[in-house]
């Protein structure tokens, strides 16, 4: 966030007001829906369908060809049989619409979309079973593979060269890291960044590189119960984090989400590298980097974290949700060390597909 506020405030009334003017549809039920930067909104029409109203902060807003390129690939996925959202016209036939308000900081532009409303429980509340995190690692895996295929005339917008989520600008925390300044996790978070430096840079060479989704976290992955006793995937949200980047740094990224939610973190790897290798084995320099990637995750959720609550102390309660848990995690992949934690999800991942294949 460059902008100060940015997030929306848009009052109940005024969404109504949107539905209304925008798509011709009158909310009977609406609920405010959790988000980091944006303000989301479930609403049920009187006709009993169901939407999401997405309206972006109005940093994002102003760059509204990307935003574009991530709604077609939204659509994309969908047609290729992911369970995405995709976004509803306007009346006029817009894919989303930039709106003027005033959310008590000036009158600001704020880009809506309504997305189609996908049913389901946030991954986090079920039971991360070595089953359900193994198709959670294949599914991340075909989805990079498939966008693999996606077209767009403006395509460089994913290039976000200074984006500070991306694994390849984690030397970008060095800049805010003054926030844990007498925090005793400082010390380890810059020997992380170190690391960082040290070792994954000069890999990036031999990593592969496309198009990721770039944040599977506990809010973006939805499940329902299946047939069998567990738990399929049901949906893939938010593609605000869409880039051009390294292979690797989904399968890290995602690892490091599913640490946070699971009592002993070090059993999540193997089952979702086993998913993952299912459709993209990785090379030795990618293998090699995965621990500190998992690590430079960690480091970017909780610096991050204390800095934008800094910025927006009223969201403190959400901004901090994950960064908490993540210490633990954290913690516990440090206190393994790089050859263990290796030792464990590598064979945990080898023994998996050997049962696969054998069933």
């Amino acid at each position: 966030m460059s902008e100060e506020h940015p997030q929306p405030k848009f009052s109940q009334s005024q969404v109504v007001e949107l539905m209304k003017r925008l798509y011709r549809l009158t909310p009977s039920e609406m609920n405010s829906l959790p988000s980091y930067c944006d303000q989301n909104f479930y609403v049920m029409t009187s006709e009993g369908d169901e939407y999401v109203l997405k309206i972006m902060n109005s940093d994002d807003s102003k760059n509204p060809t990307l935003i574009d390129v991530q709604t077609s690939l939204m659509s994309f996925l969908h047609q290729n049989k992911f369970p995405t959202p995709t976004a509803l016209p306007t009346i006029s036939g817009q894919l989303m619409s930039l709106e003027e308000k005033d959310c008590g900081y000036g009158c600001k532009k704020y880009l809506v979309r309504l997305l189609t409303y996908l049913p389901g429980t946030l991954i986090s509340k079920v039971p991360l079973t070595p089953q359900l995190l193994y198709e959670t690692g294949k599914m991340a895996a075909k989805m990079d593979e498939i966008l693999q295929e996606f077209k767009h005339p403006d395509l460089s917008v994913l290039q976000r060269e200074q984006f500070i989520w991306s694994l390849s600008n984690i030397p970008f925390l060095e800049a805010y890291i003054y926030v844990l300044d007498g925090h005793p996790l400082q010390a380890a978070l810059k020997s992380v960044i170190h690391q960082y430096k040290s070792s994954v840079i000069p890999n990036h060479s031999n990593f592969r590189k496309g198009i990721v989704h770039g944040d599977l976290n506990d809010l973006n992955i939805l499940v329902q119960p299946c047939e069998s006793d567990g738990y399929k995937i049901s949906g893939i949200l938010d593609f605000g984090d869409l880039s051009s980047g390294y292979f690797i740094y989904e399968l890290a990224i995602t690892i490091a989400y599913m640490m946070v939610h699971h009592q002993t973190p070090i059993e999540v790897g193997g089952p979702m590298l086993a998913g993952w290798e299912n459709v993209f084995p990785l090379n030795k320099s990618e293998k090699d980097c995965l621990y500190v990637l998992v690590l430079s995750r960690f480091c970017q959720s909780i610096v991050y974290a204390h800095y934008f609550v800094i910025q927006n102390p009223e969201n403190e309660e959400y901004l901090m949700v994950t960064a908490k848990k993540a210490v633990h995690a954290f913690r516990h992949l440090l206190e393994l060390g790089k050859e263990e934690a290796e030792k464990v999800w590598f064979q945990t991942a080898a023994q998996f597909n050997d049962r696969k294949q054998e069933t």
